[in-house]
């Protein structure tokens, strides 16, 4: 399968960024070489967390072995420490994330744009970043998937000085997070108010992880709500071999199509 290094500049950032794919192996004549189709592909966008990169996917799970043979491409963005927010001293990572990014890769590449086929999925930050994409804006994404997610925001302002400035960096008013912009839980409540179709959500948390009780709270708001939330957890905490195995359980779960086109 082709894996894409891409570099470009951002207008949104006013930087330069980079962003890796894998995209599905182009189906072949009966000599074997490869031939043009004009089929645009399912998309999946795969989220990083807080201390990581575009990278860390590909470096700590087998995120290649996993898509192959789906046609399914994986788009893995570099977003800082920036919350996937607009930060309040700091780059537009929101927009980047949620607009730019996705127009960019589609005039590009052949992804497809069909709600029914695009995903999105993250760990931690990531996670927080893929059901804020999800519930943001549903009528672009089929389902959305949460590892180990930072999905309380407002829980997430309890630490120490340091941690305080950074957020305010990345949010501004801490005290106005709640009900925000930047809430999942009350993105989750509008969605569910404005009688909006809900993605398919799965959410996955540790008994032992930081987070896990910032997860059980988005967990009972949500089937609260009546929202398409499949909730599972297990023994460990904030760590890459459960989040290994969770990205191959949630490819399982995908509509995608097996085999070549």
């Amino acid at each position: 399968m082709p894996l894409i290094h891409c570099n470009f500049f951002s207008p949104t950032l006013q930087v330069a960024c980079s962003v890796d794919l894998i995209l599905p192996q182009p189906p072949t004549d009966a000599s074997g070489l490869p031939v043009e189709t004009v089929n645009r592909h399912p998309v999946l966008y795969l989220l990083h967390g807080l201390s990581d990169d575009h990278t860390i996917w590909q470096r700590r799970t087998a995120i290649e072995r996993y898509v192959e043979g789906y046609d399914l491409a994986v788009v893995m963005p570099a977003v800082q420490r920036s919350f996937y927010t607009d930060m309040a001293c700091g780059p537009r990572y929101w927009t980047f994330i949620s607009e730019e990014l996705p127009r960019l890769l589609r005039a590009l590449f052949p992804l497809s744009a069909a709600r029914a086929d695009n995903f999105v999925a993250g760990l931690s930050m990531g996670g927080y970043g893929a059901f804020k994409l999800a519930l943001t804006y549903p009528e672009r994404y089929a389902a959305a998937a949460s590892f180990s997610g930072a999905l309380d925001i407002g829980s997430a302002v309890q630490g120490d000085a340091a941690w305080q400035t950074e957020l305010r960096w990345i949010f501004g008013d801490l005290t106005q997070l709640a009900g925000s912009q930047h809430d999942l839980l009350a993105l989750a409540e509008r969605l569910a108010t404005a009688g909006t179709p809900s993605p398919q959500l799965y959410q996955w948390c540790g008994t032992e992880d930081f987070l896990y009780p910032a997860n059980l709270r988005f967990r009972d708001r949500a089937r609260q709500l009546g929202l398409a939330l499949t909730y599972a957890e297990g023994p460990g905490g904030h760590e890459w071999v459960h989040w290994d195995r969770q990205i191959e359980y949630f490819l399982h779960q995908l509509p995608l199509r097996s085999g070549t086109l």
